[in-house]
């Protein structure tokens, strides 16, 4: 991953101009470059004022469009109403640490259900001793030792009584 910004130039004609390849290019072609994991900064070929958010915003809002969602109604009504007031606060302070820990704490679940897999597929072969202390969980890594019945067990582990 490159940390080094791509330079984009924003002409009045709303092209964007990328002075590395020295092309222009889509805003499909910079939302592929942020996926990979790279910066962008962009200015005004004219003014040179920096309008970075201004085609974030753009990139959000045309992928959304895509999609026919992006936000609830009541959180844009709140937006709307709010704006700068109290919302920049929020959106500039909280939402992106917010968005950060959401995605550790998904990339960190994700790697505990794949040990919680993979300990499932060893769990057949295991030593005794080492079963034991895992006797609670047993019904649980049971459904996925292979050539699992489908019978209904009881918490316990045991079948249930056929009535009959």
């Amino acid at each position: 991953m490159e940390n080094k910004p791509l330079i984009l130039k924003k002409y009045t004609n709303r092209r964007l101009y990328d002075t590395e390849k020295s092309l222009y290019v889509t805003l499909d072609d910079v939302t592929e470059t942020i996926r990979r994991g790279r910066p962008i900064q962009v200015t005004d070929a004219k003014t040179g004022e920096d309008v970075t958010s201004s085609i974030l915003t753009q990139i959000v809002l045309e992928e959304a469009r895509k999609k026919k969602y992006l936000l609830p109604p009541p959180l844009l009504y709140l937006i709307i109403q709010y704006g700068e007031n109290v919302l920049t606060d929020f959106f500039e302070k909280y939402l992106e640490q917010t968005i950060r820990n959401y995605l550790l704490f998904r990339n960190m679940a994700d790697d505990q259900f794949k040990k919680w897999l993979e300990f499932g597929e060893k769990y057949p072969t295991m030593n005794p001793t080492d079963l034991a202390a895992l006797s609670p969980f047993k019904p649980m890594f049971d459904l996925f030792a292979p050539g699992a019945q489908k019978a209904d067990t009881r918490a316990d582990g045991k079948k249930k009584q056929e009535d009959g």
